[in-house]
């Protein structure tokens, strides 16, 4: 089954739809014409994206799990969640990719499914921070060993040498627990502050946004809101946030996935100002992943175009702020995930639910696509 970050499963109900998510969905909808040019492709669950130096393009991979020690999935309690090794970090220059950090760990079912491991990537000069995803409680971190150490956390260090841990949202939740819930831990946003040693970071299981790194704090929380499911009923929905961007204005932007039942449009895209309570900037979304600036031009993924029941066959968005109606830049593309603008080229993770090939979609595994912007 797909794995999505953080809160999103209420209920036995809940966890039922999301088990069924994607056997119909693969022969159903896995052949969208396929748009852009493939630069990278034979990923293992490409996420979200950095432009570094020259414009070379860095991409997080989750990984593919590995032989274990195993935890149970926390969307599907059926199946083994087993850790390995395998997550990565690939540069994608001129014409070429190459795997610029390896061995971080990553967690995943059967074939690379349900795969948590590195979700983001921030490179400055010749400086590489990665955000390592977990989801679940901080305490099942303690029951996978010396291998499983790093989940949860942010670790940096120069591009080629060895990375170490500069901070752990993990620990931080378990002290915490800014969202009044059950604990949960997800970080899958991450904004590099310069060189001072301080991060941002979206926790998609805590529903918050952390700086964290020489100095920790709660910047934001992201509130429950309630949501009409396909069938009619109202639920309570948890807003899943998912990435952290700076806008010209130095607010931050944040994207939000939603929790379960995942509604068409109901993704919004918040404004934070450090102090004060989050804003929305744009509603009508769904199901978003990432976000990036072109000037004063916000783009956002949708890893889900009809809610993601209904499959994961997404697009990239221009936002218009305020309005609830966004214009379609790419579409038609299956599991997008992350995005990167670099001059008139936004770069767009796709085909990121799996690390084998899925036949009629993704043939090639994970992949990183390049549109044109107008």
């Amino acid at each position: 089954m797909v794995h999505l970050p953080g809160r999103i499963v209420a209920g036995a109900a809940a966890a039922a739809a999301l088990a069924t998510l994607v056997a119909p969905v693969l022969p159903a909808h896995a052949a969208p014409a396929a748009s852009g040019r493939v630069v990278a492709s034979g990923l293992d669950n490409p996420r979200q994206l950095s432009i570094g130096p020259a414009g070379a393009v860095y991409v997080a991979e989750a990984g593919r799990g590995g032989p274990g020690p195993c935890i149970p999935n926390p969307d599907d309690p059926t199946s083994e969640n087993c850790l390995g090794p395998t997550g990565a970090v690939t540069k994608i220059a001129r014409g070429a990719q190459e795997r610029v950090v390896e061995g971080l760990p990553s967690l995943a079912g059967t074939g690379g499914s349900s795969a948590q491991g590195p979700g983001d990537v921030a490179v400055t000069g010749n400086h590489i921070a990665v955000v390592i995803g977990f989801g679940g409680a901080p305490d099942a971190r303690a029951t996978l060993g010396e291998g499983g150490a790093l989940l949860g956390t942010v670790v940096a260090g120069r591009i080629g040498g060895s990375l170490a841990k500069v901070a752990d949202p993990l620990a931080y939740e378990a002290a915490q627990n800014p969202h009044p819930a059950q604990l949960d831990t997800n970080p899958t946003g991450l904004l590099a502050r310069g060189r001072s040693g301080k991060y941002l970071v979206v926790d998609a299981g805590a529903n918050d946004l952390l700086q964290v790194g020489k100095r920790e704090a709660t910047v934001a929380v992201f509130p429950d809101r309630m949501a009409t499911a396909p069938w009619g009923a109202t639920l309570p929905m948890q807003s899943v946030p998912t990435d952290v961007v700076e806008g010209p204005d130095g607010a931050f932007y944040v994207s939000e996935l939603t929790g379960f039942p995942f509604p068409v449009g109901g993704s919004v895209v918040w404004r934070v100002v450090p102090g004060q309570e989050p804003t929305v900037y744009a509603s009508g979304l769904t199901n978003v992943t990432a976000l990036d600036w072109r000037g004063d031009t916000l783009y956002a993924v949708q890893l889900s175009d009809a809610g993601l029941l209904n499959g994961v066959v997404g697009s990239l968005r221009r936002v218009v702020p305020g309005a609830t109606k966004h214009p379609v830049v790419a579409g038609g593309l299956f599991a997008p995930y992350g995005v990167a603008i670099h001059g008139g080229t936004a770069y767009v993770s796709t085909c990121t639910i799996a690390a084998d090939p899925i036949p009629g979609a993704c043939p090639d595994g994970g992949e990183v696509r390049a549109f044109a912007l107008r």
